[in-house]
């Protein structure tokens, strides 16, 4: 199960609907994880060395590799979002879980590791893949620190934002826009927060591997996870603030 089965009809609707196909098979599901998340690590990293050897100006490398991720990523939320439901993110696959936990048909624990060990590995393979592409060294970690205090908040923000869009969206049946969505707020999150919006642990560690423009050094790495597991899970507080209303609503009837 993912975030689009939040918009699926409730079951006095589905008896009048056909029967619905069996369950992706988790090997396809993970493939499609793992596919997904090199893909957007690779445009991610891709972007970033071309941008910095077009120009010198930092501005229009921002630019250039924002444009770049939001095209790329909403392409593969399109295109893979029907099998795996396009998490590409550990937090936002613990974040399923979690509004899941209580349905038979939701994701489980292991479902869990297999998501983000699938990320996890995608992710690097994207940087190595990039800098490849690239004619950078396969592998060679990041000097770019990260360390600072007002990033590490940018990347609480930013992460807490992804989750109220992805779960405000499923709560209001409204998933079908997430492709457009998702990548517009992680474009605008490039420029309205500090740290230009990893908002993604696997994204995060694939990018300690590139010493480049999207790299980030590995001693950066562990602040930007624990403050985006933090985000994840201010933006589920978020959710059920600002949402609580339709489940309440649903009870009543």
């Amino acid at each position: 199960m993912n975030a689009i089965d939040e918009a699926r009809p409730d079951s006095s609707e589905a008896e009048a609907l056909a029967t619905e196909p069996p369950a992706i098979p988790l090997l396809n599901r993970l493939a499609a994880e793992l596919v997904g998340t090199a893909a957007l690590v690779a445009i991610v990293v891709g972007s970033g060395i071309q941008a910095t050897e077009l120009s010198h100006d930092v501005g229009l490398q921002l630019l250039a590799n924002s444009l770049a991720t939001v095209f790329g990523l909403a392409v593969l939320i399109l295109l893979l979002g029907p099998v795996s439901g396009a998490h590409f993110n550990p937090v936002v696959t613990l974040a399923e879980w979690w509004n899941g936990r209580k349905d038979p048909a939701g994701l489980g624990l292991r479902e869990v590791a297999a998501y983000a060990a699938a990320q996890a590995a995608g992710a690097i393979a994207g940087a190595v893949l990039a800098d490849a592409m690239f004619g950078e060294a396969l592998v060679k970690w990041s000097t770019h620190d990260r360390s600072a205090g007002h990033l590490l908040l940018g990347e609480v923000v930013a992460t807490a934002g992804l989750v109220l869009l992805i779960f405000g969206l499923g709560k209001t049946g409204n998933l079908r826009f997430a492709p457009a969505a998702v990548a517009s707020y992680i474009g605008a999150a490039y420029w309205f927060t500090s740290s230009t919006s990893f908002a993604n642990p696997a994204v995060t560690l694939g990018r300690a591997f590139t010493d480049t423009f999207a790299g980030i050094a590995p001693g950066s790495v562990p602040g930007f996870i624990g403050m985006q597991l933090l985000g994840g899970a201010l933006g589920l507080a978020l959710v059920a603030l600002v949402f609580d209303h339709r489940r309440r609503t649903a009870g009543t009837k």
